[in-house]
This record gives C-alpha cells, sequence and structure tokens, in this order.
C-alpha cells in the first residue's frame, strides 16, 4: 500500500502544501466539538468522519488545482495512549482509529492525485504531554517506547512517513526518531518554539536538531518548525543546522502559546501578509517546500501561502 517510503517526493524540491490548524478550523469554524483538541475522535461516527473528509479535500484540491505536492496528515495528533485513555478508548479501539484515519488518507490521495500533484501520506504523532508546554520529560527510550506502537500501526496501514508535530523538547523527539526507524518509516521531527525562538522546554532550535541528529545517526529525513508565528523564530534562523529545516506550519497569530491557551476567540491573522512572510523565508532557504498551517489557519492561509510562493517560484 505505500508508494513513497522509499522515495520521499519532497526531498527532491518542488511545493508540496499541506494542511492547515485543523483542530481550530474544526471547532471554530466547522462547529465541531473537540474533546482534548482530539481531532481523530470525529471519525467515532458518520458526521463527524464526513467533516474531516469536507476538511481534507478543500485542502487536497488547492494542491491539486496549484499543481504542487500534497501531505496528506492524518488527523491523529492526539490518537496516542494517554490521551486515547482520557477519552475513554481501550487500546484496541485506539489502534482501530488510528488504522481508520490512515484508511481516510490513503482513500484521499487516490481522488485527488495526479501526476502533477504527488500525495505523500504521513502518519502524525503528537507530544505526549500537552503541546503548549514541555511537562515532564521523558527519556529517550521512554519516548521511543510510548510511540512505538502508533508508529508501527502507521508502517503497517501503509504511510510513506510519520510526522512528529509540536515537539516541545529534545528526548521525546529522539525517542519518535527511534520509534519510526524500527519500524522502517522516514520520518520529519517538527519542533515548536516560543516567542524568543527557544523550545517550550529551553532549547535553542538548532541545539535541538543538533541533539536529536548526535543521537540517531541524523535519522529525520527533515525538519519542520510549527504553531508559532513567522516572528517568533525569523531572527533564530542562522547558521548551517537551518539547511535541515524542510517546512513550515506557522500560526497565523503573533500570540504566544500562554495567550493562544486563554484565548476564546479565534486568531486567524492576516492570511496574505502570512503567505508574504513564507515567500520571504523560501527566498532565503529554498530548502524549505513544505508549508502548511497550524492554530487560527484554514484554505485561506493555504491558498494565500500557495499563491505567494509559487509567484515568486
Amino acid at each position: 500500500m505505500t508508494k513513497y517510503r522509499n522515495r520521499l517526493p519532497q526531498l527532491n524540491g518542488g511545493l508540496f502544501l499541506s494542511d492547515a490548524g485543523i483542530e481550530t478550523t474544526l471547532i471554530f469554524e466547522d462547529g465541531f466539538e473537540l474533546p482534548y483538541f482530539a481531532a481523530f475522535h470525529l471519525l467515532q461516527d458518520q458526521a463527524g468522519t464526513e467533516g474531516l473528509r469536507t476538511y481534507f479535500r478543500r485542502h487536497a484540491k488547492i494542491a491539486r488545482d496549484a499543481r504542487t505536492g500534497f501531505i496528506l496528515e492524518s488527523p491523529t495528533w492526539r490518537a496516542s495512549p494517554d490521551w486515547g485513555q482520557k477519552l475513554g478508548y481501550t487500546p484496541e479501539a485506539l489502534d482501530a482509529a488510528n488504522r481508520v484515519a490512515l484508511r481516510l488518507m490513503h482513500e484521499l490521495r487516490e481522488e485527488f492525485e495526479t501526476p502533477s500533484s504527488p500525495m505523500v501520506i504521513s502518519g502524525c504523532v503528537g507530544p505526549r504531554g500537552d503541546g503548549y508546554e514541555a511537562g515532564r520529560i521523558m527519556s529517550p527510550e521512554e519516548a521511543e517506547a510510548y510511540h512505538a506502537r502508533q508508529i508501527r500501526l502507521y508502517a503497517e496501514e501503509g504511510a510513506d512517513m510519520a510526522t512528529a508535530i509540536t515537539m516541545t523538547n529534545v528526548n521525546e523527539a529522539i525517542g519518535v526518531a527511534r520509534a519510526a526507524k524500527a519500524a522502517g518509516l522516514p520520518v520529519a521531527i517538527s519542533f515548536t518554539v516560543e516567542t524568543d525562538g527557544t523550545l517550550p522546554a529551553g532549547d535553542r532550535l538548532g541545539d535541538a536538531i543538533a541533539a536529536v541528529d548526535a543521537a540517531t545517526g541524523r535519522y529525520p529525513a527533515y525538519y519542520m518548525i510549527n504553531c508559532a508565528h513567522p516572528d517568533h523564530f525569523n531572527a533564530v534562523l542562522k547558521g548551517e543546522w537551518v539547511k535541515r529545516i524542510g517546512g513550515i506550519r506557522a500560526n497565523a497569530s503573533r500570540c504566544s502559546h500562554a495567550e493562544l491557551d486563554e484565548a476564546e476567540v479565534l486568531d486567524s491573522g492576516n492570511p496574505q501578509e502570512l503567505g508574504q512572510q513564507y515567500r520571504d523565508l523560501r527566498a532565503r532557504f529554498p530548502q524549505i517546500n513544505v508549508l502548511g498551517g497550524c492554530c487560527g489557519t484554514d484554505h485561506r492561509h493555504i491558498e494565500a501561502i500557495s499563491s505567494a510562493c509559487l509567484e515568486a517560484a
């Protein structure tokens, strides 16, 4: 079932879009309730499944129409053991939900992929704790054990790769990378940063990337930054390590994580401004070619990012 596992097309250049801030879109724009921000929970019934299908179709169509690649990132950011238990899932039920999510991605690829729009299926891995703060930091060994079952399942379901989204600390990123290596899956590691460009655990971004590379033999295919506005990390993108960054999924809002956590109204920022910031980032770092959104973004932001970056190409 896997198509690109041994030759990820985004590593060969060209623009690859992804989806936007799935949880904030589903809650604030589509009217769904997502306990613990768990988008995968919608797969329990037909209405929720159709909501997810509509969301991904909207974004995949942007890529197909623009003739760019697309990363189909499964809605499983919260589909790991601790969060599943909070939602009342047994381990077996959680496995089933992850499988359904991956099969939905295969269905969407079948529907939307064209020769000019290759579509890569990625199994999304979220942090064990909250994505806005480091919390209790596991050892790399504990992190590998925690994430291994979900990542093995992605390999069994034909995912092309796994992506760890909103990693807050080095040890968990190492554990995810090692679990992916054991499962034979390529992996991208996406760190989140605070307004000063450091990880929630306090590490500098370049140091975090270097530490994961050192501990895993440079196993990650590339790194990403997500859940932060470009203004929060622009100034720290200096040095050879930046060449390891291949993707951005930025927030629309300039608010800090703490401010976003307290917000009751969605801050969707300015889609055109965000698109121009992505264009400027790619002008400085052309290897950054996987472009999506995070909190507060929706299909309008992805359209603006696509337009701005394609005009500059």
